[in-house]
């Protein structure tokens, strides 16, 4: 067999090279969660304390750091109910300072994942969204139904409070996961009483949940406290892999649990549609080169 020319040996050297670089592009784009580290474990984490009335129902964790008060939980908070848990409290120690930690390392994956979507003035409400992230710069309202369509990342990004009206309800269909939704929540966030919600709130504040709330999530809250009354949370506990694109992954930030976030992909740009045709042009353009290369050979 004679010898590969250079220019042949660089012309595919080229289209290896855009084969790489596009399908390390893909992967870049696939759906990705902001990592919540030990924090995951936690159905409530609060920063001063976490009180309850009535007989609330927690599946999961609760924490306190840098505070150590809980009230209407069993022992170490005080009142030894009646709010009821199937996990540990860790009130002012080392496991919930970790928590804590990891949380607002998950927070601030969260807040730099590039947004998608604004919906800022919108009400949620009566819509259906797929994944992706979705900034509202003001606070939103959520009253009546939301629906969350597909099995991808949801990323909320609450630039002021986040509230829910009487009976607001987050729904799930076609795949879609609570352990894939997060509400980053810029300051507090209160759920009205009988809201049906999704997702994990990391709220950089407070969370109030008022009566009979119920959360498939966690109610995360950084530097303030967590109440509730007559309440029940499920944080989750396992995750299927996600089969359907949103918010693109970005290095996390030093110390932070693998996960979220990205470069900017625009208000619903399909890159990935791009991507491919970028990929298939040039590989037609290096075979056309080795057509050409080769037909003049024959002349």
């Amino acid at each position: 067999m004679p010898p590969m020319k250079p220019t042949r040996r660089l012309l595919l050297g080229i289209f290896f090279s855009i084969l790489v670089v596009g399908v390390n592009s893909m992967v870049a784009l696939a759906s990705t969660a902001p990592g919540l580290g030990t924090a995951a474990s936690y159905a409530i984490l609060a920063g001063t304390t976490v009180t309850n009335t009535g007989n609330s129902v927690i599946a999961g964790d609760i924490g306190i750091s840098p505070g150590s008060a809980c009230t209407g939980f069993p022992a170490p908070c005080t009142g030894g109910g009646p709010g009821t848990l199937s996990g540990a409290i860790h009130a002012g120690d080392a496991q919930a300072l970790q928590a804590k930690s990891d949380l607002t390392a998950a927070y601030g994956v969260a807040a730099s994942s590039p947004c998608n979507f604004n919906k800022t003035g919108v009400n949620l409400g009566g819509q259906t969204l797929t994944p992706g992230t979705y900034c509202q710069t003001t606070a939103p309202t959520l009253t009546g139904t939301l629906t969350l369509s597909g099995n991808g990342v949801f990323i909320f990004q609450i630039g002021s409070t986040l509230v829910t009206a009487p009976g607001a309800t987050v729904a799930f269909i076609n795949g879609a996961q609570p352990c894939n939704v997060f509400w980053q929540v810029s300051s507090s966030a209160t759920l009205d009483t009988t809201t049906t919600f999704v997702g994990t709130i990391m709220a950089l504040t407070s969370i109030s949940l008022n009566n009979g709330v119920t959360i498939a999530g966690r109610a995360l809250a950084r530097n303030g406290q967590v109440s509730l009354i007559n309440d029940r949370i499920t944080a989750p506990t396992t995750c299927l892999p996600t089969s359907v694109a949103g918010p693109t992954p970005t290095p996390a930030p030093a110390g932070a649990p693998a996960g979220g976030g990205g470069a900017p992909q625009g208000a619903g740009f399909p890159w990935i549609l791009a991507l491919v045709a970028g990929i298939l042009a040039g590989a037609g353009a290096v075979g056309a080169g080795l057509t050409i290369r080769g037909g003049r050979r024959t002349q």
